[in-house]
């Protein structure tokens, strides 16, 4: 299951990562808790009636954030009528209505793309690894002697609110200088406008991407600083850990070397230590199948029984 704040999603995936029965639901706006279950309830009730669905021997639930895995819920901040809500134990609770007595787990959308990424993507044959979601919003997850590492709570690897400004401007998580307040889509869209940018129509970071391409350079300035911030937080994440690759996804990574020239400059700066220096960044391989794909392996590495 793919929970976000625009759709939901449901498929089942076989040993080697292909998907079967794949389908979705709109998540509902404005609307309550219940309303918003429903959508996941259609979802299962559609994948029962696969004839592989007797097949399934576990459930990954991805979902965006925050997450608390300890106890099963979400408060996603884009389904506002989420708020604690115990969304494992009402999956559960629909799998073994449709007969799928099964264990589940819950994951955060940056845990979940890193499990993706590991299984099948560009963290691929690497012991420790650390995954990145930028987009909206900045998150993450690791990868630690091959396994996931999610956490007590499930959000362990939430780089985007790792402080790389100790001075800097305020952040809404009530942080100072998070990388999510200086290198998400957000963030450098309106420090472009703020610096004087003037859009053609696309006065989002896509529209500072292309602007960025075209040589302007207000543009140019805020992809060099937020790819400063992310390459400060991947070599201190690097140097806590010895992580030895960083994967990086997410609308915003989609602009290519606009993002991932400045990060790989900047790292040199960062990254200087013997073992930190041969860091690799990379862009993700996955796409919009991370989540899928990830909530499976996601189930697969955290309930190995």
């Amino acid at each position: 299951m793919d929970i976000g704040g625009t759709k939901v999603a449901g498929a089942l995936v076989d040993s080697d990562g292909a998907m079967t029965a794949t389908t979705r639901r709109p998540t509902p706006r404005g609307a309550d808790g219940d309303t918003v279950f429903a959508a996941v309830a259609e979802v299962v009730a559609e994948l029962a009636q696969s004839p592989l669905w007797a097949s399934a021997v576990r459930c990954g639930i991805g979902s965006a954030g925050p997450v608390d895995t300890a106890r099963g819920t979400v408060s996603p901040v884009n389904i506002g009528a989420w708020r604690g809500f115990p969304v494992q134990a009402r999956v559960e609770a629909e799998l073994a209505r449709h007969g799928a007595r099964i264990p589940t787990v819950l994951a955060g959308d940056g845990v979940a793309m890193t499990a993706a990424e590991h299984w099948l993507g560009a963290a691929r044959g690497h012991a420790n690894a650390l995954c990145m979601v930028v987009s909206t919003g900045v998150g993450g997850g690791l990868v630690l002697n091959n396994q996931l590492h999610p956490g007590p709570t499930g959000n362990a690897g939430h780089i985007g609110h790792i402080s790389v400004a100790f001075d800097g401007e305020p952040c809404a998580c009530g942080g100072r200088g998070c990388v999510e307040s200086l290198a998400s889509g957000t963030a450098i869209a309106a420090w472009a406008l703020a610096q004087g940018w003037v859009p053609a129509g696309d006065a989002t970071a896509a529209g500072v991407a292309a602007a960025a391409a075209a040589g302007d350079p207000v543009a140019l300035a805020a992809f060099d600083r937020a790819g400063r911030a992310l390459a400060a937080a991947i070599a201190a994440t690097a140097t806590l850990v010895e992580t030895d690759i960083a994967v990086i996804g997410g609308g915003v990574a989609a602009c290519g070397d606009t993002l991932f020239g400045p990060v790989r400059a900047h790292l040199a700066s960062y990254a200087t230590l013997s073992f930190v220096k041969d860091l690799q960044v990379v862009p993700a391989m996955l796409g919009t199948h991370a989540g899928l794909i990830g909530a499976a392996a996601a189930a697969t590495m955290l309930l190995r029984s």
